[in-house]
């Protein structure tokens, strides 16, 4: 079926827009102009004055099914994803049974084909159960068509499993996407950044060396087995300061920084929808998270959406589980606080970050891109009228945010998957 969009504002450059006609259908963006003959589409769509976005992409979210369905599943999830303009997600493998084997695999594709909104892309486990025990099955993972390995949510605890496990994913040509994190560093109960705060309010903090440490030996061991590398929710300023440095040496390694990271510092943190793991740090590494994106030593933003139950996030700071959820407030929020008001993003750069970028490094082919042969996954974005984040309006299973109530623009008015609006902010969830 072709269809048409009509009187779409596109992006030029910075924060410049121009009016085109868009014309798709399942497959593909057909043609891109000033004006289309509405007599070749059986659908014209207006665009009511919203900018025509490139389909968000976002590398990093739990969809927590199988295993964990009271705080998510893969429709919710996926429905969340298309309310918040993200066409492609990458989904993270601590579920049960963990995607270490090919049957586990196997199971779990025909469940997000059956379930899913949006397109979903599974990580596997770099480890079987993440246990830094035994490698998973890299080579039967990657003829299936698997390439990413993870094993977020933990990281891989020692330097000999990390190398086996890069080694094995050089040779199927795979990528190690990382959580950094060395236990040795965390006390029982820390559950926010140690520093200012963590004092103020008498709890226990994570210090930075805690992520820094574990990136630094996962670098070295890089420039060991020359395996493509990225790193999960950068947070700490010696982290940004790693990676600029290996990337100078020419080392084939990526970063992402998440929204919250972005937007807060230790000084937030109040309650436990301020708990994440990795946590909220102090102003001078919020400064140098949103530095290394400027200057390209971090590649993207990515989204760490962590749903839980209500009654999981009432257990207060010490006993809470770590996480927020995200995809339905990444792009407001961003765009709302650094594009709009601060002027330090343009729109081109905060859709480069959230889209572009992540389908370069994890080779998405015809995504990441308005362009004619490119997939038809788009979104029309309300980038002027102003509303409320609600979170009782959320399409999440999880409510767990810090952000309920704070006041933006840049919301989703249609979100299209393969030419399909999938949500429609009139209509709400179409598939």
């Amino acid at each position: 079926v072709m269809k048409l969009i009509q009187q779409a504002r596109i992006l030029t450059k910075g924060n410049e827009t121009e009016i085109m006609d868009v014309l798709f259908d399942e497959r593909q963006i057909v043609k891109i102009a000033k004006h289309i003959d509405p007599a070749l589409a059986q659908e014209v769509i207006p665009a009511e004055n919203c900018v025509l976005l490139s389909g968000l992409i976002d590398v990093h979210a739990h969809l927590r099914e199988p295993g964990y369905a009271h705080k998510e599943t893969i429709a919710s999830g996926t429905a969340a994803a298309a309310h918040g303009g993200f066409t492609t997600i990458m989904a993270m493998p601590n579920v049960i049974p963990y995607p270490d084997n090919t049957e586990t695999m196997k199971t779990y594709l025909t469940k997000i084909k059956q379930d899913s909104r949006v397109h979903v892309i599974p990580y596997a486990c770099i480890t079987k159960a993440e246990a830094s025990q035994k490698l998973s099955d890299m080579e039967g993972l990657s003829a299936m068509g698997i390439h990413a390995f993870s094993d977020d949510g933990v990281g891989v605890a020692t330097a000999d499993m990390m190398k086996a496990a890069m080694q094995k994913c050089r040779e199927v040509d795979g990528i190690i996407v990382a959580h950094t994190e060395d236990m040795s560093y965390r006390k029982p109960n820390a559950c926010m950044h140690e520093g200012i705060r963590s004092k103020q309010l008498g709890l226990t903090g994570i210090p930075s060396a805690c992520e820094y440490a574990q990136f630094q030996r996962d670098l070295a061991l890089v420039r060991e087995t020359g395996c493509r590398y990225h790193v999960c929710h950068m947070s700490a300023q010696e982290s940004v300061e790693s990676l600029r440095r290996a990337k100078k040496e020419g080392l084939d390694v990526s970063g992402e920084v998440t929204a919250h990271h972005l937007l807060l510092n230790e000084m937030a943190v109040e309650n436990a929808n301020h708990k994440m793991n990795p946590p909220l740090r102090s102003e001078e590494d919020r400064q140098a998270l949103i530095q290394g994106l400027l200057d390209g030593t971090i590649d993207m933003i990515a989204n760490d959406h962590a749903p839980h139950s209500e009654e999981e996030k009432s257990r207060g700071m010490e006993k809470a589980p770590f996480g927020i959820v995200a995809l339905e407030t990444a792009f407001p929020l961003l765009y709302t606080r650094f594009v709009k008001e601060e002027g330090i993003f343009t729109l081109e750069q905060l859709v480069y970050w959230m889209s572009e970028a992540p389908a370069k490094r994890f080779q998405m082919e015809r995504r990441g891109k308005l362009k004619e042969g490119n997939a038809s996954d788009f979104v029309l974005m309300d980038l002027d009228s102003v509303r409320k984040i609600e979170k009782q309006g959320f399409y999440s299973m999880g409510k767990n945010t810090p952000f309920d109530g704070i006041v933006c623009s840049g919301f989703a008015v249609k979100t299209f998957v393969d030419g399909i609006c999938v949500y429609d902010n009139r209509e709400g969830l179409l598939k």
